[in-house]
């Protein structure tokens, strides 16, 4: 998947489910919940259990979703992401060898920043779209919204304390999507396994942001 049609796959969806997966099994799970809501795009982030290979095996189960990683720290871990089927890297900082790797490969690049140097520092890097990261700890919509008057032609894509609640607000003030993990996926219904409930959870976020 080209870049531009990861930006295009992110302004339809509105949603990216960041799963932080403690084993393979259990990744597995939640990745099938939310697709069973209607998400289609899935991130594992890098400090799971086994994330080439839960990338991989969802590459194959899941085809009709976007799957990529998170928290990308390197140039390497970005090469083993991609070679184990990442679709995407999204990273938490910017590293202009992680965006320059992943462009090389047709690849959508996403790094973090947080602060309007920041987030055009990574812009002009080459990013695809800048996660903002974490948008909780900043004043959250409002703080997005201030950005748009000087930076509005840059994609933003705010996590960190985004939850079923916030998110339409995120939208509303000039994001171009979001991303969300615990909200989505409540340690009470993982741990016990009612995977129905989180496909709920998932269905009702994408009918609030669409």
């Amino acid at each position: 998947m080209t870049p531009d049609a990861w930006l295009s796959l992110v302004k339809q969806q509105r949603a990216i489910a960041v799963i932080r997966a403690p084993n393979l099994n259990q990744g597995i799970a939640m990745a099938k919940a939310v697709a069973a809501g209607g998400m289609e795009l899935v991130e594992i982030t890098w400090n799971s259990h086994k994330p080439a290979a839960l990338v991989s095996q969802l590459r194959q189960e899941l085809p009709a979703c976007c799957i990529g990683a998170g928290t990308v720290l390197s140039v390497e871990e970005a090469r083993d992401a991609i070679a184990a089927g990442a679709m995407f890297c999204i990273s938490p900082h910017t590293d202009s060898g992680i965006i320059q790797y992943c462009q090389e490969r047709q690849i959508a690049a996403v790094p973090g920043a947080l602060t309007p140097n920041e987030i055009v520092t990574a812009w002009n890097s080459g990013a695809t779209a800048v996660k903002v990261f974490p948008i909780s700890q900043v004043g959250g919509g409002a703080y997005l919204q201030s950005l748009q008057g000087p930076l509005g032609y840059i994609p933003l894509i705010p996590t960190g304390g985004v939850n079923r609640e916030n998110a339409s607000a995120l939208i509303q003030a000039g994001a171009i999507g979001v991303g969300l993990s615990s909200s989505l996926f409540p340690i009470a219904l993982t741990q016990a396994g009612q995977w129905d409930k989180i496909a709920q959870l998932a269905t009702n976020l994408m009918q609030s942001l669409n």
